[in-house]
């Protein structure tokens, strides 16, 4: 079995740099190119994009293609390291961890149908990137299902799926659990799903290759292993430190997301809470054990716990199946994390026993205090954080969006894009309050 798992914690470290790209399934699939040239010297551009990410290589590229605006990444190890590289793929109308009917609550229902109407806008996003770019990613059969894995949750998935229709203008359709266990998957935890018709698997590394390829059409200068060690502004510029170079820019933009360094800018300080991600990949399954386990669809599955768990058939009938890592990045390695995934795959799927888990790893994503993301520009600086595990499609708009923000033209008016990340309020204490909400979180999952 192939085993990675992060030696970088945003709230330990200082620093991102000197990490080597994660040995995923997906790292097996594509070889990792060789490195661009690192920053050396001094050097001067209009916008500093730090982060090689989706959003960092797109929101570059919107400069470029769209606004004519001269722009420069800077990433700290290679394009392929962080979350972008490693996460399981999944193209998902939605991000953050609020309900649209929690949105309707907290604002008003126009507002959530803006969002809404960005987090579908972001799904086609990258469906037309992949499609009009020829992006060999491996997208897969369109289709999301929200699995109910208990009667509670089956009726407030009923009422999810009427508000969609009724407000949102899309039809949601609501599936009975005889109905997924025919046509979609025989789930031994669900009691019915709820279907939107346009998410969908890829292969997350590859489509970030081509972004990177997309974004080298345009001679945009991508500068790796140039991890931003010192951020100065003075005099309405800001100074950009590497350990071998400098770079002067007049507006800036972060984009690194969890992978961001704990203390770099007051901006985002404090802004976010790094959570760690678990993940594994079967070995291929036997016809047999497709059949016994009911598996007939490459839709993309989640769960409707708080603590949610994730799994979709990939192109070679390997399952993945993932959900919550430890706590602390220190922990990541123990197996106790990883054995507990697979007994919740064998609670789904008991026939898979005899299956072996081929690749594992881990990774880093961030939550916002208010659960939803933030992408945000204010007088030269902007940023994009807390897309809770949910930025592969979401990603896409939001660099769309910091493009505009960044030219000077008009974003919807939404609370995604005019209001700026609330800080943690006891930021030291954010692990201890992550390990009791853990808790308070397994036990409403199980009882509630």
């Amino acid at each position: 079995m192939s085993t990675h798992h992060v030696n970088f914690d945003p709230l330990v470290q200082s620093f991102p740099h000197h990490q080597e790209p994660p040995h995923s399934y997906w790292a097996s699939t594509q070889a990792l190119p060789s490195a661009r040239p690192s920053l050396v010297g001094t050097q001067q551009t209009e916008v500093a994009i730090i982060g090689g990410g989706y959003t960092g290589l797109l929101t570059a590229y919107y400069l470029a293609n769209i606004f004519s605006i001269d722009a420069c990444v800077l990433e700290a190890n290679q394009v392929g390291f962080g979350a972008s590289a490693c996460n399981a793929g999944f193209v998902l109308k939605g991000s953050g961890r609020l309900g649209y009917q929690q949105m309707a609550k907290r604002w008003d229902v126009d507002t959530a149908k803006g969002i809404y109407r960005e987090f579908s806008d972001a799904v086609s996003r990258v469906d037309a990137l992949i499609q009009d770019n020829h992006i060999a990613c491996e997208p897969q059969q369109k289709g999301y299902l929200k699995i109910a894995h208990n009667e509670k949750a089956m009726a407030q998935l009923k009422g999810a799926a009427n508000f969609i229709s009724e407000h949102l203008g899309e039809d949601a359709t609501f599936i009975s659990r005889e109905q997924l266990s025919t046509e979609f998957m025989d789930h031994k935890q669900a009691y019915g799903a709820l279907r939107l018709n346009d998410g969908f698997g890829i292969n997350p590394f590859k489509l970030l290759l081509g972004y990177k390829k997309l974004l080298q059409s345009q001679k945009v200068p991508l500068f790796e292993n140039a991890c931003v060690l010192q951020w100065i502004e003075e005099q309405g510029k800001h100074r950009l430190l590497t350990d071998k170079g400098e770079l002067t820019a007049r507006k800036v933009i972060t984009v690194g997301n969890a992978y961001t360094p704990k203390r770099f800018n007051y901006r985002v300080d404090n802004h976010f809470l790094p959570i760690l991600s678990q993940v594994f990949v079967t070995e291929p399954l036997t016809q047999e054990q497709l059949a016994l386990s009911g598996l007939k669809t490459h839709q993309v599955a989640m769960d409707t716990r708080i603590l949610k768990y994730y799994y979709r058939l990939l192109p070679d009938n390997r399952l993945l199946f993932g959900g919550r890592g430890a706590i602390y990045g220190k922990d990541a390695h123990k197996s106790e994390y990883l054995q507990r995934l697979y007994l919740a795959m064998l609670r789904c799927f008991p026939h898979l026993a005899s299956t072996n888990i081929a690749y594992s790893w881990t990774g880093w994503i961030a939550a916002a205090m208010d659960d939803m993301p933030h992408v945000y520009e204010k007088k030269g600086v902007g940023y994009s954080l807390g897309y809770c595990g949910a930025g592969v499609s979401f990603s896409a708009q939001a660099a769309f969006r910091l493009a505009q923000q960044i030219a000077g033209v008009k974003v919807p008016d939404l609370p995604l894009y005019t209001q700026a990340l609330p800080s943690f309020p006891f930021p030291r204490a954010r692990r201890a309050g992550q390990w009791a909400y853990y808790h308070y979180a397994w036990l409403k999952d199980k009882w509630g």
